[in-house]
């Protein structure tokens, strides 16, 4: 049994990657994003932090306690390494040598310069799947930019498509190259290499580009374009605002409904239930559009965004509320979805979480929760001592600098 992955030995057949070992080198948010998904589906996710701050995500307000880096990172155990050391590089390509998964997000060349790149350690460990997180993948002329999300999905094609015709670009409310190009894609790649592992018993490089990624996410866009289509536009395509009967529509108080009601059997419906029959016999003439769309905002303003709610929800014409945030908590679909789950953190306390956003048949939402949120460094005795040091050894790493402190 294996102490320096001591959930990976506690087999839990109602989570599908129980058993799995993760090195997690990664911070903020798109690393931490896949990681957390790895833990809450069984996987033991070893944490590997700088000695100094660690993950910059611990020190927002309340510092040590953020809930955003609560949020991503519980059900994982935190050790903290100065891999500038020869002797913390050593310690690393130990744990290393026991895992399935590492997953880094570094700039380019910085893992190499280490030691630590993927020949040097798939040449220790021959199956690792070794997981590379940057902006723009680890060749090209832009791999050592720096970036963040808004640069990502600029150059990706997606920040072009959103927003009014004739508008600037609008910023998204959620980060897509964080999430989706970075998060996501690093769990289809490296859950591809480990299945693909079984056959081979080699480990795989996945270098995940998130620029590359988000502009993998527009095959719909793209796709048109490529095969020789006009290039779409913001604000004027089918599905980015140029369609009255897929828009966003403001109430009679102020808040939003979301109209989604492509098909002509639906816009008919609503069309008919608004006290607009005839133009529900108009669909799809751009030429009338702005006619439309205008009939049916001043339509939409006669009553309150719940009002319309009653009226539509479920008359199968595709209606839905913009809901705000804390709004969407408060929804039977996401209270009959267990969206919500529980942590206990030994220093607040209770705090509620996001869960897995999907249904697993045979899986209590509220069971992914194993472990809180680590503290800064809070198993590094755990595993140096699961490595074989002595607790001498263990205190002089510390006073080294090689180890951090708990705190």
């Amino acid at each position: 049994m294996s102490a320096i992955f001591p959930f990976a030995e506690e087999i839990n057949p109602q989570l599908p990657l129980s058993g799995v070992k993760v090195v997690d080198l990664t911070r903020l948010l798109p690393g931490p994003h896949a990681t957390l998904m790895l833990a809450d589906l069984g996987a033991d996710v070893l944490k590997v932090e700088d000695t100094q701050q660690g993950d910059y995500l611990r020190w927002g307000a309340p510092p040590g306690e953020n809930p955003a880096f609560m949020q991503l990172n519980r059900n994982k155990r935190s050790i903290t390494l100065d891999l500038k050391q020869p002797a913390a590089c050593e310690i690393f390509k130990k744990i290393v040598a026991e895992a399935d998964i590492l997953l880094e997000s570094f700039r380019p060349g910085v893992m190499t310069r280490l030691g630590l790149g993927y020949e040097d350690l798939q040449a220790i460990n021959p199956g690792l799947i070794y997981c590379s997180i940057s902006g723009y993948g680890q060749e090209g002329p832009y791999k050592n930019r720096p970036g963040h999300d808004l640069n990502y999905i600029g150059y990706a094609g997606a920040l072009g498509l959103t927003g009014p015709a004739g508008g600037a670009p609008i910023i998204p409310g959620v980060q897509i190259a964080d999430l989706a190009g970075g998060s996501l894609m690093s769990l289809v790649g490296v859950l591809a290499a480990l299945h693909g592992r079984q056959a081979t018993g080699k480990g795989r490089m996945v270098d995940i580009a998130m620029t590359g990624s988000v502009t993998g996410l527009l095959a719909y866009q793209a796709g048109i374009m490529l095969a020789g289509g006009e290039p779409i536009r913001r604000g004027e395509w089918r599905l980015n605002g140029g369609l009255p009967e897929y828009a966003v529509y403001e109430t009679a108080d102020g808040k939003y409904l979301t109209v989604g009601a492509l098909e002509p059997k639906f816009f008919s419906r609503l069309c008919t239930m608004l006290g607009l029959t005839e133009y529900g016999e108009v669909y799809a003439q751009p030429e009338r559009a702005a006619e439309i769309r205008a009939k049916l905002a001043e339509a939409f303003k006669e009553r309150t965004r719940d009002e319309w709610m009653e009226v539509l929800g479920d008359k199968d014409v595709c209606v839905g509320p913009a809901y705000e945030l804390e709004e969407v908590f408060e929804d039977q679909q996401a209270q009959a979805r267990g969206l919500v789950v529980e942590m206990e953190h030994p220093r607040v306390g209770k705090v509620k979480q996001l869960g897995l956003p999907f249904v697993l048949d045979g899986l209590d939402p509220q069971s992914v929760v194993r472990l809180s949120s680590p503290i800064f460094g809070e198993h590094n005795a755990q595993v140096l001592a699961a490595l074989g040091y002595s607790p001498d050894e263990i205190e002089q790493l510390r006073q080294d600098g090689i180890v951090g402190l708990e705190y």
